[in-house]
């Protein structure tokens, strides 16, 4: 019974991505595009100085109430830069090809501008709490369109849904019980015992963690990284080859690995970016909403930078290495394929890969989980965060056991394709309300 359940909802989430999100996400993402005149390419390098003045000057001419705009980047992309991006596109590639790395940088590049509208209407429309801060969001500024609270209520239960993110957990439980021998009901307490701990502190406390997380893993990362991809720099011109020809033929069978169409790969490669950069979920629209910073532009244009991090840096690292090494075709496990690449050329990064995949999957699952709370406190003030946390704790703890890996990540797509088709949907009607410039004014 349990098995055709899950087999019915695999049909299901191939069937929205399929159908209804890849269409929808790469539509509007483009129409939003050609909109701003490609605002995200355009003012990149005053994004950059932007996210620089706020390291430079956290609190500096903003309001009261609210958290650092640097915090509130750094908790969006501690969700957003996790086991996503080392795992799920390890596994994109492993089911649709090389190719599906080509789809996910057309989706980043496009989905930039979807991150900043998301953000955009969070912040615009938020409204103040009373815990010193905003509360914004999908459930929040949909009610601009609906005179009937049922859209951003269901919207809100399935944000609900989306954080409590079964998949990280699972994949960090399996990496770090299996790689360092330790028992796995061990690591499962106490990875939920500080989920449940830290997220109760807000998105503040989430952001201070994930702002020391986040710089130290991408030095390492991507020093590693870089170190093999230069280490191979004759081959990458045909990686390069192979990567262009799958994403427009698919890919053929090659050892134990199916082959795939061009349909499948671009899915692959559109559901993955979508996965990893969280687009249309609008988890991001709910952190970014409580910051300092007045100016909807200024702090929407960081997400900008955050996808550019999350696909064309972190992903593409990720794809790049799994691929010059080969090992990508090897059999290898899904939450061990990148460690098995940087283990050719870095002794004992099989071992120390899970405090890597532990430290990445927490921080994405406490800004999850705060995003989650925050949506169940809209459903309900009164019971809202303590029915969260009991459905919290019964999911963790569930997903551990039953299923496969993919069918968490299949529950997980499947909440996801559903919020970014309303929310996409809400982002199409409210787009005359979206300005596209910096806070210098130029567009």
């Amino acid at each position: 019974m349990l098995s055709q359940l899950l087999n019915f909802l695999d049909l299901v989430d191939d069937f929205f991505w399929d159908y209804m999100g890849v269409p929808v996400v790469l539509g509007l993402g483009l129409y939003l595009s050609i909109k701003s005149q490609w605002f995200q390419v355009r003012a990149f390098p005053r994004i950059v100085g932007t996210f620089i003045f706020y390291i430079k000057k956290i609190d500096k001419g903003l309001g009261e109430r609210g958290i650092a705009p640097v915090y509130a980047f750094f908790a969006s992309i501690g969700g957003c830069i996790g086991v996503g991006n080392i795992v799920g596109v390890a596994t994109a590639v492993q089911i649709g090809g090389p190719g599906a790395i080509f789809w996910m940088w057309v989706t980043g590049l496009i989905g930039m501008i979807i991150k900043y509208a998301e953000i955009y209407l969070g912040v615009k429309f938020r409204v103040k709490n009373s815990n010193g801060s905003y509360d914004g969001g999908p459930m929040i500024f949909l009610q601009q369109l609906f005179k009937t609270k049922w859209v951003p209520r269901i919207v809100a239960l399935l944000l609900c849904v989306y954080g409590v993110e079964i998949y990280m957990f699972r994949i960090v439980t399996h990496s770090v019980s299996s790689i360092w021998s330790i028992n796995r009901n061990i690591i499962i307490a106490l990875l939920l015992l500080s989920i449940l701990i830290v997220a109760k502190g807000g998105i503040n406390i989430v952001g201070k963690i994930s702002t020391a997380i986040m710089p130290a893993f991408l030095t390492a990362f991507c020093g590693m990284s870089l170190f093999v991809i230069i280490a191979n720099i004759s081959i990458l011109p045909r990686i390069f080859f192979i990567i262009i020809k799958s994403a427009f033929t698919g890919h053929a069978a090659i050892g134990a690995f199916a082959g795939s169409s061009i349909l499948l790969t671009m899915s692959q490669g559109v559901r993955r970016a979508c996965y990893t950069g969280d687009l249309g979920v609008g988890y991001a629209s709910i952190i970014h909403s409580e910051t300092k910073e007045p100016n909807p532009e200024r702090q929407a244009a960081l997400g900008v930078l955050g996808i550019f991090l999350d696909t064309f840096v972190v992903c593409s690292l990720s794809v790049l290495v799994i691929l010059i090494t080969g090992v990508w075709k090897g059999g290898f496990h899904e939450d061990v394929v990148v460690a098995s690449a940087l283990s050719t050329y870095f002794k004992h990064v099989d071992i120390i890969w899970p405090f890597f995949v532990f430290l990445l999957g927490y921080s994405s699952l406490i800004a999850f989980f705060s995003a989650g709370r925050k949506a169940a406190i809209f459903l309900s003030p009164k019971y809202g965060s303590k029915l969260f946390y009991v459905y919290a704790v019964l999911a963790f703890l569930s997903f551990s056991f039953i299923g496969e890996e993919r069918h968490s990540l299949m529950i997980m797509s499947i909440a996801g394709a559903l919020l970014a088709i309303i929310n996409l949907y809400g982002m199409v009607r409210l787009r005359d309300k979206i300005t596209f410039k910096m806070a210098d004014g130029k567009k």
